[in-house]
């Protein structure tokens, strides 16, 4: 893989939601040339309401900074899961849009397909001038901790121009110019039916596009290298499955579904049976993001976190003697009635991989 050189310096991991929360409203504060978030939503609650009240007052106190909001076009037009779509999030959108008619800090829709149920938009991470923020959270009130339950994540700060100035070419050239994906702060916006002949091709284009980059660092420095991808070929999927034959000594990975691929299983077997130590921290049941709580009234999603727990309980059964000499260590995170989304993986002391993808 090329890759970009990258100094110890700029790279800031931080280990609370709410340390998320402050150091990303500071860096909106002091942003001085460019502001682009992507997440899977943007939500019209308190966190979301002082991320999108930030990006206006920062846009009218520095007029030429380039403001760009990026979320899913399905999830953003309608309610929370078994709620009705009345006063959705777009159109929260579009009633600060109005609110400051001289101001411009677009929000685009991206339609990864023409259901959510078939596909969202999961390319997550801000960029606020050479920083790259990358986490797996969107922006919500139990993500950024903003009162008392909290979503736990991994938080990493990579200052680097080149990897910015990749990342944000990416989103200008496949996303911001593709006929699917539309303005969400704007009342005019068409129907998704209106628009499924461009996200078929857009989904199309997805498939064949990449981050584009000159890579200059060399094997024995610190070096990162950004990867997208969609579809079972992606050179994303690809790397996974490399990087986890290539330990030597010990894989960690986390999920917080666990819903692994048999590759995958058979990656981590394949350790196993080579005599390397695998660890897994996935999620308690409870810490599920879908979990719904036994006094509260079912709904068929509810039913995610009791499949995750069956399957882990399979592969554990199945695994058991690997267990029992210490080579292969499951950890359940768990903390009262918060949530847990983190992913990743490490191999050995040599690499990391910042995700999003939930390995599953």
């Amino acid at each position: 893989l090329p890759k970009l050189p990258q100094t110890v310096a700029d790279v800031r991991t931080l280990y609370a939601p709410s340390d998320f929360r402050t150091t990303l409203l500071e860096s909106i504060a002091n942003a001085t040339t460019r502001i682009y978030l992507v997440a899977l939503y943007l939500e019209h609650d308190d966190a979301g309401r002082n991320i999108l009240e930030a990006l206006y007052q920062a846009k009218q106190q520095r007029p030429e900074l380039e403001i760009c909001v990026l979320v899913d076009w399905h999830r953003a037009q309608r309610g929370r899961i078994g709620a009705e779509a009345t006063n959705t999030n777009a159109d929260w959108y579009c009633a600060m849009a109005a609110q400051h008619p001289h101001l411009s800090v677009p929000v685009y829709g991206v339609p990864v397909n023409t259901r959510e149920a078939l596909g969202v938009l999961h390319l997550k991470g801000f960029v606020i001038d050479d920083t790259v923020i990358y986490s797996g959270a969107s922006i919500n009130d139990v993500y950024l901790h903003q009162h008392e339950k909290y979503r736990y994540d991994r938080y990493q700060l990579i200052t680097n121009a080149v990897l910015a100035d990749t990342l944000i070419d990416y989103i200008k050239q496949h996303l911001l110019i593709a006929g699917a994906v539309q303005r969400l702060d704007r009342d005019d916006r068409p129907k998704s039916p209106e628009i499924k002949n461009e996200t078929r091709m857009f989904r199309f284009a997805l498939r064949r596009a990449s981050y584009e980059f000159r890579g200059k660092a060399g094997n024995d420095e610190l070096a990162v290298t950004p990867l997208v991808g969609l579809g079972k070929q992606s050179i994303l999927n690809k790397t996974i499955h490399h990087l986890m034959a290539s330990a030597d000594q010990k894989l960690t990975l986390c999920t917080p579904y666990f819903n692994l691929p048999a590759l995958l299983v058979r990656n981590i077997i394949y350790l196993l049976r080579q005599g390397k130590q695998v660890e897994i921290i996935v999620g308690d049941k409870t810490a599920n993001d879908f979990y719904i709580p036994e006094d509260q009234p079912f709904k068929i999603i509810g039913a995610l976190p009791y499949l995750y727990e069956i399957n882990l309980r399979r592969f554990l059964s199945r695994l058991q003697r690997y267990v029992d000499t210490g080579q292969l260590i499951v950890r359940l995170w768990k903390d009262g009635d918060n949530s847990y989304h983190l992913k990743g993986m490490w191999v050995d002391d040599q690499w990391q991989l910042i995700t999003g993808n939930n390995l599953n």
